[in-house]
């Protein structure tokens, strides 16, 4: 069983049944996560590939890392690399990562963890594996995901959080069927550790074999719900929905995701979905490598500044990893 688990979700507070005139929300699309590599070159699916920005606002970008075995000396990580005008949230499922930036944020998250780094005005910073994982290998899960933040903050005072697997506010669905786990944001009045400027929820779900979840959500929030692995439906006239896919949802109060009874041998814990949603921005949007601004013109100030030591230094002991973004126009993690 990945990330957070109890062993008995009846003794934690229900996410309560929706009123009978809630509306549950249909689902607009279901697209499917191409594979590629990231940083040094470990294994990611893009699962907002082929979405427009307009269904996704306020996120930007998120990729699944893994999940990959890693034999010794295989585990992998990013070089040290610039950001401005968003936030990082890196989440934990299985493994461990270090993060370190040029603020003094830093640290290693393993199962359950978060790191939420505001990079605001301008960061460095790098996500490797610790050593003992590079020799020994190992199972290695996640998830990265990009926040935008409105133009009125992006240039706010970069900051670092550090949310432990104990601090996520755990909740079970009425029949106990379903575990979910609130990062960020609120659920049913329950509320997740993470701090936002953006106003969004972010929940980690564990749907049993059979169960189904009946999540209630903001109406003025757009919702994604995404597939970490198993097979299930969701929305109101139940799509399918399987490892590696994105749902994105209409209008409506309530999220349905239910998980098939028969599931794969690899995913006998039922149906594990990440799900999203948040404020829309509305708000042009230009990004470009590691830099999401509001216009090409700040996208090349952010390139200038970069170059010019302005977004922060390496620090001594790492300057050799450093990296020249001057020329990508790939997404950097």
């Amino acid at each position: 069983m990945p990330a957070v688990t109890v062993d008995d979700p009846l003794i934690l507070p229900r996410v309560p049944s929706p009123a009978p005139d809630a509306k549950v929300r249909r689902v607009l699309a279901v697209t499917t996560a191409p594979e590629g590599y990231e940083g040094e070159g470990f294994p990611v699916r893009r699962a907002f590939a082929g979405v427009s920005q307009r269904a996704l606002d306020p996120f930007i970008h998120m990729d699944q890392m893994g999940a990959v075995e890693y034999a010794p000396g295989e585990p992998k990580g990013t070089a040290w690399h610039p950001h401005r005008g968003f936030e990082t949230v890196t989440y934990m499922i299985d493994g461990e990562m270090a993060h370190q930036d040029s603020h003094g944020g830093g640290g290693l998250i393993t199962n359950g963890d978060t790191q939420w780094m505001t990079a605001g005005a301008g960061i460095l910073h790098i996500e490797t594996p610790p050593e003992h994982l590079v020799a020994s290998g190992g199972l290695f899960h996640g998830l990265q995901l990009w926040v935008n933040l409105p133009s009125a903050q992006k240039f706010a005072e970069p900051r670092y959080q550090d949310i432990t697997a104990g601090k996520v506010a755990l909740l079970a669905s009425e029949d106990g069927g379903s575990l979910v786990r609130v990062i960020a944001g609120e659920v049913a009045g329950h509320a997740g550790p993470g701090s936002t400027y953006t106003p969004i929820t972010i929940v980690h779900a564990t749907v049993a074999p059979g169960a189904t979840l009946t999540l209630p959500w903001r109406p003025d929030f757009n919702a994604l719900v995404y597939a970490l692995s198993g097979d299930g439906t969701v929305g109101s006239e139940r799509a399918s929905i399987s490892s590696g896919q994105l749902a994105v949802h209409g209008a409506g109060d309530t999220l349905m995701i239910s998980a098939e009874r028969r599931q794969d041998a690899r995913h006998a814990a039922g149906l594990d979905v990440y799900i999203l949603g948040g404020k829309p921005i509305r708000e042009p949007v230009f990004a470009y490598g590691p830099f999401v601004m509001n216009t090409r013109q700040e996208v090349i100030q952010a390139f200038e500044d970069y170059q010019a030591g302005r977004l922060g230094a390496v620090p001594a002991a790492h300057v050799h990893s450093g990296v020249d973004v001057s020329s990508e126009d790939d997404d950097e993690d």
